[in-house]
């Protein structure tokens, strides 16, 4: 099983699938993108005995770029594990407080932010393109464990995943000014003028909502892989046919 493990403790497990061409659909891990499904469970069968776990103790949402997140608890295990119609609804973040659940998060070039609190337990899974860090889901997820779950930013770690780079990530204005918007993101932004386009990094601005959560810097770490250059990346922008990784993160 071709993965990156970000974090691995007695009681902790996080880190994300990487593309393996000797992997049924090159180890895609997404029903909601693929040719044939049974591959599909196939990866994320072997993923599942890589980590000793069951397949049905994963948990999946059917993503939409919202800034919608849920609280999983036990009754929610295996939901879109097995069928994208069982997947949590809307939703682009996940996180919970029980052990034994596998939290997941499909991505082909937007961000991927796991997380865990080192003194309440809770871990969780963020999926943040471009229209969700503008609608800053993270920022809004951080918040509501402060005020619901009494967390103290302090105390969290964060992991963002690999995605694509500032050089591949460009846009047009209209993408521009949404993140220039927000009053915090122009160091990570640059206008080329060859190609009349904005260039754009995800990461660094979804790492800088992190830091104004109130989460300390040395506790943010990125993965500064581009998933459009490394032969290991899915790629959206590169494919329209790709396939997606799996970011997870699962408390033994």
């Amino acid at each position: 099983m071709k993965t990156k493990v970000y974090m691995e403790k007695e009681n902790l497990i996080a880190g994300m699938t990487l593309k393996d061409s000797a992997a049924p659909e090159e180890n895609n891990m997404a029903l909601h993108a693929c040719i044939d499904p049974q591959a599909i469970l196939e990866n994320r069968g072997n993923l599942a005995a890589y980590l000793r776990c069951e397949l049905t103790d994963f948990v999946c949402a059917n993503q939409t770029h919202s800034a919608n997140f849920h609280k999983v608890t036990r009754s929610d295990k295996g939901r879109g594990s097995l069928e994208n119609e069982t997947a949590i609804p809307s939703v682009d973040a996940l996180y919970t407080d029980e052990p034994g659940i596998l939290l997941g998060s499909f991505t082909a070039d937007c961000v991927p932010v796991i997380f865990y609190n080192e003194v309440n337990g809770i871990i969780g899974v963020i999926h943040s393109g471009w229209q969700g860090t503008v609608k800053e889901i993270t920022p809004r997820v951080f918040e509501h464990l402060a005020q619901i779950e009494q967390s103290n930013p302090t105390d969290w770690h964060v992991q963002i995943g690999m995605a694509l780079s500032q050089e591949k990530f460009e846009v047009d204005e209209d993408v521009y000014v949404q993140f220039q918007a927000l009053g915090y993101a122009d160091d990570f932004m640059y206008f080329h003028e060859a190609t009349d386009k904005y260039h754009i990094n995800n990461q660094l601005t979804v790492k800088r909502q992190c830091e104004r959560a109130g989460i300390p810097a040395n506790q943010i770490s990125i993965d500064s892989t581009c998933t459009f250059l490394s032969t290991e990346g899915f790629s959206y922008r590169q494919d329209r046919q790709a396939g997606r990784h799996l970011s997870f993160i699962m408390k033994r």
